[in-house]
């Protein structure tokens, strides 16, 4: 935290309390600490670690997260109800700084058809639960659950009574996500300037996404003096889910200018934090997801591709990198233009002259008219037939490997110059790589592996496997392909292809000498 709390907006992560209530998502303890630990290197101010009282694995995940997570504060969540505090309180008693945060329904529909309660017992069920709270730890924070359909009247009289009571922490949720940014906005500018003790506490947001503002109000709740959001990794949670935390975080680091304040995440973990949260809970990332989707630093447009070669703040507002993702993507489709393929020849080691590039673009076209996604082997294949060649230099004769519990080993027979033979044997960390360390004997050449994939081509069990490569020597970097039924002899194949443009680099640049 800092001295001055204006400065900052604390982050509180509810991804193991409310985005674990998404239907389908569903983690056990290990999983929970295994989250808990990544968002304290992502830098949360807070993780609510769950509901201890609702359950004996809710109370096991809580208490394991206090004990072994250092850094955040560890929250744990409890009706306005003793034995929900007294729960919460034996869960968390061992972490280094830890909260409860209490809550209770204020609206009127909540009230009556779900508490069954009128608002002044509402309101004293809320300062006895405060008041509790607060001997047992003095850092307390309360909910009003559906504010923004309360009586503006009763949420002053109610906050202004917990602030009195100890509360250190007041939260404004849009829990059924029926707000809208300038309401919102101008409800929590509303409190800031009636409740009379406001200033003794932080004023935090807890927004849904139900019409798809959960972002956009709390973001209004910060410009309008809120300095606490809560959210969750990937927006998820209940119904449409909650605030997502990497789109609030990078638009207020983004967008500086207009917050005048900043948090304390440590945005390059955003991606992995991501990737994370949805590999344990099942969930996967949309692709068009701000932030942390697949297309969110892609590029196809021609007119995007063009401008963001000659210049990445044309059309990119934030760095991958800043938010760890390794870099931007050039997608290549129907509306792809020359530059953004001639840079991706580039990428793949294929230098074009002009009359090439015009020729194999319009191959290019051609294709992606008929494709819906082209690959780089696909590319590859268009460009096989402009590059200079001086014959196939190495071909696979025989390979033979096996893995196991054992060390992995192959043994390889090449062909050189359509006579040599060249038999080495060789072990390595599977089978894919003790086949590469024989080829390399082999042929003697020396070069790095700098990426290896593989995908099914066509389905079913006898599904061709399409093995891609990139190798590098000492000046560029040259591309492989190959196709088989067995994923071991496609990945040779494409080694060995790949092999072969470097032969045949190396053998027309001594021509030329």
């Amino acid at each position: 935290m800092t001295a001055n709390k204006n400065d900052y907006v604390v982050i509180f992560d509810s991804t193991l309390r409310d985005a674990e209530q998404s239907p389908g998502a569903s983690l056990n303890v290990p999983e929970k600490v295994e989250i808990a630990h990544q968002l304290a290197r992502l830098g949360v101010d807070v993780i609510e670690a769950g509901f201890p009282v609702s359950s004996p694995v809710q109370f096991e995940g809580v208490q394991r997260i206090a004990r072994e997570v250092h850094g955040p504060v560890i929250a744990g969540l409890a009706r306005t109800v003793k034995k929900d505090i007294d729960a919460a309180v034996d869960a968390l008693k061992d972490a280094e700084r830890w909260r409860i945060h209490t809550f209770t329904s204020t609206s009127p529909v909540h009230m009556e058809h779900m508490l069954k309660m009128t608002p002044d017992v509402v309101l004293a069920k809320a300062v006895e639960a405060v008041k509790h709270a607060v001997s047992l730890t003095p850092d307390v924070e309360f909910s009003g659950q559906d504010a923004t359909r309360s009586d503006r009247k009763f949420l002053v009289e109610i906050i202004q009574a917990v602030i009195e009571a100890g509360a250190t922490t007041i939260n404004i949720p849009d829990t059924v996500g029926y707000g809208i940014p300038e309401e919102f906005g101008d409800l929590i500018a509303f409190l800031m300037a009636n409740v009379p003790n406001i200033q003794k506490v932080t004023i935090s947001t807890h927004c849904h996404n139900d019409l798809g503002l959960a972002v956009a109000n709390s973001l209004a709740g910060v410009l309008n003096g809120a300095r606490q959001i809560e959210c969750t990794i990937n927006g998820l949670g209940e119904r449409a889910g909650n605030a997502s935390l990497e789109e609030c975080v990078m638009t207020i680091r983004t967008r500086r200018d207009q917050f005048k304040c900043d948090t304390h995440i440590n945005t390059q973990e955003i991606y992995r934090t991501s990737q994370l949260v949805s590999r344990l809970m099942g969930l996967e990332v949309q692709v068009n997801k701000a932030i942390v989707g697949a297309n969110a630093f892609a590029h196809e447009s021609g007119v995007h591709q063009d401008g963001f070669l000659k210049e990445r703040t044309t059309y990119e507002i934030m760095k991958p990198e800043d938010v760890g993702v390794p870099r931007s993507k050039i997608v290549l489709g129907r509306h792809s233009g020359r530059h953004g393929f001639k840079v991706r020849c580039q990428e793949l080691g294929f230098e074009l002259t002009e009359e090439q590039l015009t020729e194999m673009y319009a191959k290019f076209i051609d294709l992606a008219d008929k494709k819906k996604e082209i690959f780089d082997e696909d590319i590859i294949a268009i460009l096989d037939d402009a590059m200079p060649r001086a014959g196939e230099c190495f071909k696979l004769d025989y390979m033979q490997c096996t893995s196991g519990t054992g060390i992995p080993s192959a043994t390889v027979r090449i062909i050189r110059e359509g006579k040599d033979e060249l038999l080495e044997s060789a072990h390595g960390d599977g089978p894919v790589d003790a086949v590469y360390n024989a080829i390399s004997k082999a042929t003697g050449m020396d070069v790095t592996l700098e990426n290896y994939s593989i995908r099914a081509v066509t389905g079913s069990t006898d599904a061709l496997g399409e093995a891609m490569v990139r190798i590098r020597d000492d000046k560029r970097v040259y591309a492989g392909r190959g196709v088989s039924t067995d994923i071991i002899e496609a990945s040779a194949k494409a080694y060995i292809n790949a092999l072969n443009h470097a032969a045949a680099r190396q053998r027309n640049s001594k021509k030329q000498k």
